[in-house]
């Protein structure tokens, strides 16, 4: 690794809002898991409650690199809207502005570790493969059946 000691404040400082980000996530799919009703409601619900699941191990991923930088994992969590809209149309939006927050963070964190660190480029650039694989599933999610035209928030 060649991350200098503001590389890795900054390394740290990006994991753990990644951590956080993907905490709140945990919460957000949760709840949302259990608002769902409806026809469709087994299937939604176990999506949702599979991306919980996926936070979860986002967000511990995130915390055993700030560990590994040396740093203290954040204790915090990521911002946390309850709308109290729970059409399944608002929740689909919604988890997509939270998928589009994530994405940003691991972008922050490759523009960080680029060329110094290959560990850290590399699981930034797979967690933006995910993530982004992610916000293609939710759009498509948002069209109507035969709509080729992404969704745009």
């Amino acid at each position: 690794m060649n991350l200098n000691e503001s590389d890795t404040r900054s390394a740290v400082a990006a994991l753990n809002r990644i951590m956080e980000t993907e905490l709140a996530g945990v919460v957000r799919y949760t709840h949302y898991s259990l608002m769902v009703y409806g026809y469709n409601r087994i299937p939604i619900v176990g999506w949702l409650k599979d991306n919980a699941t996926e936070s979860l191990t986002h967000a511990h991923k995130a915390g055993e690199l700030v560990t590994l930088l040396g740093g203290h994992p954040s204790l915090q969590i990521g911002t946390l809207l309850e709308t109290a809209r729970h059409d399944i149309g608002d929740i689909l939006r919604e988890s997509l502005e939270h998928e589009k927050r994530a994405l940003e963070a691991y972008y922050d964190l490759l523009g960080i570790a680029e060329g110094k660190s290959v560990l850290l480029e590399e699981y930034a650039r797979e967690m933006i493969v995910q993530e982004e694989l992610h916000c293609d599933e939710v759009n498509k999610m948002l069209r109507k059946p035969g709509d080729l035209t992404p969704f745009e928030a």
